[in-house]
């Protein structure tokens, strides 16, 4: 399940977790009761009727109690063993504490789990229908085998005789059980239990896996995919046809869940699209317009709209004059209101209720000029297949922010679109199709605005077996379930103590219905039609048979894989093909030599007669030598394997070799060759001898190689095996050679001269150890050569980088690759890209990191000189990327860096228009040199005209900028910078005039409580001593030019700390404000009332905060 976002917590939690208290618990318990979420119950219970059981138990002496936890006696219900626990003092509180226990869970077996639902009731002796009773269900295991409330009641309500529960000092409680058959969770085979599989989430993807399961169980959507042509030599992750069939194919046919990330892949998206949880709408419209454009020129071309496409008709007709506009428009689903509507046909009225067009919102007729009209929409046709969007998610203008509608919305089993006469079709329309539909899928959104969790509702065959699809999870469920329960609105709990008059308590459902899939009964058998195998491309079943019969010996090795040992056997040849190439530390890429899967039971000797046959190497010519890992991390064959260890089974061998207890046993194989280019028996190995490794390295070609291995004697110097190396390395026998012992490699190179005077032993080598060597170097190498030495050679190895660049612009495609070193510095990268982008001045060049996990650009860019080196540019926390961005500046970086850029929204005073300006400056000038600079760009009224800048946020203003401020510390990321002229009458201030805010707000109710909320642009206003509300309403109207009849319905206050004080039209307003000095968001305003119509400019809502949900792209 995807939850981004956790839902708010229904007030049913909040009760059954510490009801009618205000004890805080600190951290989970264990004993805890919480609702459990009814969806999982359901799925998890049989049909038939649970086995219930009534318990009561008498508790005498109840005060007299001493131990903590007080048992019952045992009772059976449905097989199963029970008792109830109490905390006669409280478990930590000041409750009775009361739990339901499975009596037996010592003694069950391992990962035994049951279900049940129970209720546990204190009886009130004194007056029955007072007894307090608490209900709930749990799934029990050996974690949590007892499960009920902590604060049952109050202590002091059970101990005092008064009240009826302790009577004669003896405590009734009942316990009514109820146990339910469970289906473990990963037990549960959707297939055997439904006939359908799920598909798997990716990350977030539960949204996709809901359209997905709708479409493919729309019989003719499928078929049709099925009939797009493909071909055998097409790749699923670069075709989306491709892999629509190969998804659709593997939920008609697999016996497990399907994954979708060849379909995500053809789609163009990363793995960080498939964590983005987006819009079942829109990509439902997306991947239908994508599909309807590879359908084109193809046998099934117009599928889409023959499905899904309707056409209604826009019309707006003069009322006092015969002239009528009509356009004709196509849809493939319809948008449907859920505010202020009870259910589908009140939003169908909504859609086609009639528009007035009067007053100042005349319609310019042609030739007729401003007329009175009518404006609607009427609906032509409906489609066979009817995909209803309901409008869940609206944007809420006052609090500026998208809020989710969990109104109640009753949808029909059965849709009739012609009811009251056809009243929502056109006059033109085709009335010889019957437009009654049948509900075939019902997409569920569970959660809130910023995250939650997709499932479908859908009857395939639209019977009256519904199915759930919740990801991999499929199962049965009833009517009341896909219709009823995802109405939405509001629940009513059963109250706990039905005997007092306390009102029921309602929580939200946050569970809803939030896309409808109809089907018209008059196409009912086209569009569930019959597809079998003859649908399907040979191609595509022979390529999906081979694809599971893969899978099937997948899973057969891993099934044996307990059975078996994979033994890597390197050679020579593998270290002489992969050194310099694929290597350059150490000795060999193990996942790249020669493996056999052996039985761990084989005899090693046996093992060899293996290699024979398969290698050609006579078992008495094999020697093997196991790899062991050491201190500094290096690799390297450590000794022979004994006569005594090739009589033993393999897995015994890798056992006592492998510390990591893995299934692979590691060898080296030592074959000697002799004059005649076969193999020859090794020779004997002393204690005295060593077993060394050599490279040789060319400084004018910069090539590492692997030239072979020689045993040396302890007691011998390097000396003694010159001519041998000169012969290995085809020099002259008397070359002058220079040997470097190479030690290790991480996390830096330690590759260090090798001391001709000293001895083998005393230069502390030993088997496996390698040696590189080159021809002495020339006095001047240094400046012959890039890398004179092997040290050097192997340090730029070791360091080097391959570092994709890509445009900031174009963050998903790569520019250009260049080779650098990790250790290079911030100049030596800049100044690389420069020359690669032949750009004279490097300071140009602004560079920013990678984000590894959203594979996106950071946010911020790397500062001039910001780091040390570029691997300091490449890291991102414990991750490596090889992507750096690129932008070039107009001027310098260390330029740019000095400057502020600032996003100033000027406001003109007789237009009404707001226009965004970019203001670069030093950071040390002032807000005086933003104006200054702003007067350059802006129409002002006057010449004279003066300007002020201003803090706003939230539609209040916080401050007036001083023009003495200095700009570094004014933040514009979050607040907006508004630019406006200083009007006249506020230059001129009478000593008894005010200046005052003036705010947009309306009122919302949540939560039982009104708050105030603001909108729109606020501004200044200046108050006369002794004017009245009339008479500043005057001024108002006229400085925000609102028509007479909008500005009638707005209503006057004064706010202090949020709450408004309605004015009348004879009210002094300036005695009810006091006189400021210091502007400042100001605790009292003056507030206008009234609705807010006015479309939401762009730059006033987190004009540059990043958005937190990417739109739907299908790149392919």
């Amino acid at each position: 399940m995807t939850m981004m976002t956790q839902p708010p917590l229904d007030q049913e939690d909040e009760e059954m977790l510490v009801p009618h208290s205000d004890v805080v618990v600190e951290g989970p318990q264990p004993m805890e009761a919480v609702s459990a979420d009814a969806n999982n119950v359901a799925e998890n219970q049989a049909v038939e009727e649970p086995p219930t059981s009534k318990f009561t138990w008498t508790i005498e002496n109840f005060s007299r109690i001493n131990t903590k936890k007080h048992y019952s006696d045992a009772f059976a219900v449905g097989g199963y063993k029970w008792r109830i626990l109490i905390f006669p003092k409280g478990n930590n509180v000041d409750y009775l504490s009361m739990y339901l226990d499975v009596a037996d869970s010592p003694a069950l077996p391992y990962g035994w789990s049951r279900y049940a639902a129970f209720s546990l009731l204190v009886v009130n002796q004194a007056h029955q229908k007072y007894s307090i009773r608490k209900e709930t269900q749990h799934q029990f295991n050996a974690r949590e085998s007892d499960w009920g409330f902590t604060s049952f009641m109050p202590l002091s309500d059970v101990y005092d005789p008064s009240r009826g529960y302790l009577v004669n000092d003896t405590l009734v409680i009942e316990a009514e059980v109820a146990v339910r058959r469970v289906m473990d969770y990963w037990s549960y085979d959707s297939k055997k239990e439904t006939g359908c599989v799920g598909l798997k989430n990716q990350g977030a993807t539960c949204y996709m896996n809901s359209l997905l399961q709708t479409l493919y169980h729309i019989p003719y959507f499928r078929k049709a995919v099925y009939h797009m042509p493909t071909t055998e030599n097409d790749n699923p992750t670069n075709s989306i046809p491709l892999a629509l069939q190969s998804l659709f194919y593997k939920l008609q046919y697999n016996d497990t869940s399907v994954s979708t990330k060849e379909l995500t892949k053809s789609f163009g998206w990363d793995t960080y699209d498939s964590f983005m949880q987006h819009d079942v709408q829109e990509l439902n419209r997306v991947l239908c317009e994508k599909l309807e454009d590879k359908m084109k020129g193809t046998v099934v071309e117009g599928t889409i709209q023959q499905l899904f496409e309707g056409h209604h008709m826009n019309y707006i007709e003069c009322v006092n004059v015969d002239y009528k506009s009509t356009r004709k428009e196509s849809f493939y689903d319809l948008q449907l209101d859920v505010k202020g509507c009870r259910d589908v046909y009140a939003s169908f009225d909504k859609y086609v209720e009639v528009e007035r067009l009067e007053g100042d919102n005349k319609y310019h007729a042609e030739q007729h000029g401003l007329q009175d009209a009518k404006k609607g929409v009427l609906f032509l046709d409906f489609p066979p297949v009817l995909q209803l969007q309901l409008k869940r998610f609206e944007y809420d203008f006052v609090r500026d922010t998208m809020v989710k509608i969990n109104d109640r919305y009753e949808f029909p089993l059965e849709l009739d679109l012609d009811r009251e006469n056809g009243k929502y079709l056109a006059p033109g329309a085709d009335k010889s199709v019957r437009n009654l539909y049948t509900l075939h899928s019902v997409l569920v959104h569970s959660g809130g605005v910023h995250g939650g969790h997709y499932y479908a509702y859908i009857r395939p065959t639209l019977s009256d077996q519904w199915f759930k699809f919740d990801d991999e999870r499929v199962t049965k469920e009833d009517l009341k379930k896909a219709l009823e329960e995802q109405y939405g609105g509001e629940e009513e709990l059963p109250q706990t103590n039905p005997g007092f008059n306390n009102a029921p308590f309602k929580f939200t459902k946050y569970s809803n219905a939030y896309m409808l899939v109809y089907i018209r009964e008059s196409d009912k058998d086209k569009v569930v039609c019959n597809v079998d195998e003859k649908d399907i491309a040979e191609h595509l079943r022979t390529r999906l048979k081979k694809e599971q019969e893969e899978k099937e010996d997948k899973r057969r090795y891993k099934a044996q894989a307990h059975l078996f040992t994979i033994i890597k056997v390197a050679r020579d040849d593998d270290l002489a093909e992969q050194i310099g190439k694929d290597i350059y530390f150490d000795l060999v890429d193990h996942d790249k030599v020669r493996s056999f899967r052996v039985q761990k039971q084989m005899i090693f000797n046996q093992f060899k007669e293996e290699v024979a046959k398969e290698l050609g190497i006579p078992v008495q010519f094999q020697r093997y030598w196991i790899w062991a890992k050491r201190q500094n991390h290096t690799y390297r064959p450590n000794r022979p394997l004994t006569p005594v260890e090739e009589t033993q089974a393999v897995g015994q061998l890798r056992e006592a070799s492998n510390k990591m207890h893995n299934a692979e046993l590691k060898l080296f194989l030592e074959v000697e060759i002799g004059l005649d280019l076969h193999p020859i028996a090794p020779p004997d190995k002393t204690k005295d001898e060593i077993l060394l490794f050599f490279k040789l390295y060319d400084p004018e070609k910069e090539e590492l190689r692997y030239v072979g291995r020689v045993f040396v004697k302890s007691t011998g110097k390097p000396a003694d095996i010159f001519n041998k190396l000169n012969e290995m390395a085809s020099f002259a026998p008397d070359e002058e050679i220079e040997l470097f012992e190479e030690i290790k490699f991480e996390p830096c190179v330690m590759c260090e001269p090798l001391d001709k005077r000293l001895s083998f032993r005393l230069s502390q080598l030993e088997d496996g150890d390698i040696i590189c060597y080159q021809k002495v170097p020339p006095i001047d190498s240094e400046d012959q050569y890039r890398y004179p030495d092997v040290p050097s050679f192997l340090e730029y190895v070791h360091n080097r980088q391959v570092v994709h660049f890509r445009s900031l612009e174009r963050p998903k495609e790569d520019d250009f690759c260049l080779e650098l070193s990790k250790i290079n510095t911030y100049d030596e990268v800049v100044e690389r890209v420069a020359q690669r982008l032949s750009l004279d001045d490097p300071s140009k060049i602004r560079l920013t990191s990678h984000n590894c996990y959203s594979q996106q650009p950071k946010p911020q860019p790397i500062k001039y000189r910001g780091v040390d080196h570029l691997s300091d540019m490449l890291v991102h926390y414990n991750q490596t990327s090889d992507i750096l961005y690129y932008e070039v500046l107009d001027i310098p970086l260390p330029e740019l860096q000095g400057l502020k850029n600032l996003k100033v929204a000027f406001h003109h005073t007789t237009k009404d228009e707001v226009v965004i300006h970019n203001i670069r400056l030093p950071k040390q000038s002032t807000v005086g040199d933003v104006i200054d600079e702003l007067k350059t760009k802006v129409e002002l009224s006057h010449p004279d005209a003066e300007l002020r800048l201003l803090e706003v946020f939230y539609h209040k203003i916080y401050k007036i900028f001083p023009c003495s401020e200095k700009i570094e510390n004014i933040n514009d990321q979050y607040w907006t910078l508004r630019a406006e002229e200083i009007p006249e009458e506020e230059k001129n201030l009478d000593p008894n005039d005010r200046l005052i805010h003036v705010y947009h707000f309306t009122k919302d109710t949540a939560q039982n409580q009104m708050q105030v909320q603001n909108f729109g642009e606020p501004f200044f206003l200046v108050i006369r001593e002794g004017e009245t509300v009339a008479e500043i309403k005057v001024r108002i109207q006229k400085k925000l030019h609102v028509p007479d009849e909008e500005f009638s319905k707005w209503k006057f206050a004064f706010l202090s700390l949020g709450r408004p004080e309605y004015l009348q039209d004879i009210d002094i307003v300036s005695s009810r404000f006091q006189r400021r000095d210091v502007y400042g968001a100001w605790e009292q305003y003056l507030g206008l009332e009234h609705t807010d119509t006015t479309p939401k400019r762009a730059y006033t809502a987190n004009q540059n905060r990043h958005s937190y949900e990417k739109p739907v792209k299908i790149y392919n």
